[in-house]
């Protein structure tokens, strides 16, 4: 089993954390695992705070260091402004939680598991903290915008 220890979090961290999970599960991002299960690789969530907001992601690092890179370009901030300085018309396209609109393989499933106290689950859609996923965010993104 490949699994790290639970990292040590505040009242108001596992606030956070139940409530991230509260709306994963509504979203059916994830879904709660039965304890009978064999679970063979799993992480345990992590919340980063930024600006007063909270983010959750399992922590995959374990899982990225076996994971071979995916080359692709992604566009610099610069060049994509230098575009955009040229555009005629503008379009923004919102994607609430982009990369949980990305789907993975079943096969992939075992490897996307997430432990809490609230119990084990696992990621139905593309989880952030994973070493490609900006990669193949940007490839999906290029793919519906042309």
């Amino acid at each position: 089993m490949l699994s790290r220890p639970p990292y040590p979090e505040s009242l108001e961290a596992r606030k956070e954390i139940e409530k991230h999970l509260n709306e994963l599960l509504e979203m059916d991002v994830i879904s709660k695992i039965g304890h009978n299960e064999i679970v063979e690789i799993i992480t345990h969530v992590i919340i980063t705070w930024n600006n007063g907001k909270s983010k959750l992601f399992g922590d995959f690092r374990a899982l990225n260091n076996y994971t071979k890179a995916d080359s692709y370009p992604i566009p610099r901030i610069p060049h994509a402004l230098d575009k955009l300085a040229k555009a005629k018309y503008i379009t923004k396209i919102d994607c609430m939680k982009g990369f949980h609109q990305n789907g993975f393989k079943l096969s992939s499933m075992k490897f996307l598991k997430i432990i809490w106290h609230m119990g084990i689950y696992e990621y139905t859609r593309m989880p952030f903290g994973i070493k490609n996923l900006p990669v193949h965010f940007q490839r999906m993104m290029v793919t519906i915008s042309h």
